[in-house]
């Protein structure tokens, strides 16, 4: 388990503050969401675009930002002066947010082809609408991104001009957090099967669960980074954002779980390339649209191998692009050396493709 990098706090006074504060439960991040309106509204989701910065002329096609499912979609909003959506309405770009919301056992039925035929294919063409009809730059995150290139491939009539997948790992068997839990896998698949039946999903605290144990040495130590940083307001911040997140996740629809249940397992269908879904055989082979992939160089739950193996899946795609940046799972969407690494680099993917 590697330890936080050891600093001695140098500046006496601010870190007497920023420890005043904690104690007495006064926030240190500006939590406050970036300014937006809701443009569409079905019964399984929501599309928002956000507000323009004052000042700023917008330009280029639109960004429609796609969450996974079981995180909230605030990782992209996650706090003033560390947001996706905050860099990218600076930059002047159209920004829009298709947020799926909490899950409710109604959703139990709901599988991925739910979202790649119908929950998304509609929040592009609204955002499209919105936007006069042009064509639309998706980007996802995590199981997110997964859904983007699946969208992708299985409605080429879309009006998409590029999907882009971010921190989405499509080769499994690279993910080592994945080859300690395989062993289990006859032992516990009815177990599994059994819990998620019943309870019409996996509930978020075992999906918080989950994410805090893929990146267990960050958790392990989180006091001692915060007293090795306690005059670094920015870092004590980011932690309290990513505590928010955290404290916010949400549960997983009982048959979209079994399907990746299935997937991370047992089959390792992403990694082919080729899903079964809604009936059909969906090939990301078939994507004729610009691809970016985003691969963080720190990911313990989507190292890089297992992110870079889309590469190799879509070739049919013009212009197939990688971008790899500091930080972890959530880190290289949303970490502190984002907005000089991530966002800069996806902001000049989308403006080659703009035209």
């Amino acid at each position: 388990m590697a330890l936080p990098t050891l600093r001695i706090p140098t500046d006496l006074g601010a870190s007497v503050t920023n420890m005043r504060d904690k104690l007495r439960g006064r926030p240190i991040a500006d939590l406050r969401q970036t300014p937006r309106e809701l443009i569409a509204h079905t019964v399984d989701a929501d599309v928002y675009k956000y507000d323009a910065a004052p000042g700023v002329e917008q330009h280029g096609k639109p960004l429609l930002l796609v969450p996974p499912l079981a995180a909230p979609a605030l990782a992209f909003d996650l706090r003033r002066g560390c947001s996706v959506v905050e860099y990218f309405v600076e930059q002047g770009r159209p920004v829009y947010l298709v947020d799926y919301g909490p899950v409710k056992f109604s959703h139990r039925d709901q599988g991925i082809e739910h979202w790649t035929d119908s929950i998304l294919p509609e929040a592009v063409e609204a955002v499209s609408a919105h936007a006069d009809g042009v064509d639309v730059h998706m980007a996802g995150w995590s199981l997110g991104g997964i859904f983007t290139m699946f969208t992708t491939a299985a409605h080429p009539e879309l009006p998409i001009a590029s999907a882009t997948a971010i921190a989405s790992p499509f080769d499994l068997k690279a993910v080592p957090i994945l080859a300690i839990a395989r062993p289990l896998n006859r032992a516990g698949v009815r177990i599994v099967h059994s819990t998620y039946r019943l309870a019409g999903g996996i509930p978020a605290p075992l999906t918080r669960l989950g994410f805090q144990l893929s990146s267990i040495d960050k958790y392990l130590t989180k006091p001692i980074a915060i007293l090795t940083h306690a005059d670094d307001r920015d870092f004590l911040a980011q932690i309290e954002a990513v505590d928010r997140f955290m404290g916010n996740m949400y549960a997983y629809p009982g048959r979209t779980f079994g399907q990746l249940y299935h997937v991370v397992m047992r089959t390792n269908e992403f990694a082919t390339g080729t899903m079964q879904l809604g009936g059909r055989a969906v090939e990301l082979a078939s994507i004729d649209k610009p691809v970016l992939v985003v691969a963080g160089l720190n990911d313990t739950l989507a190292p890089m191998p297992a992110v870079t193996h889309l590469l190799d899946l879509v070739t049919g795609s013009p212009d197939a692009d990688l971008v790899q940046a500091p930080g972890g799972h959530l880190g290289v969407l949303t970490g502190r050396a984002a907005r000089r690494t991530t966002w800069p680099d996806m902001e000049e993917f989308f403006a080659r493709h703009d035209a």
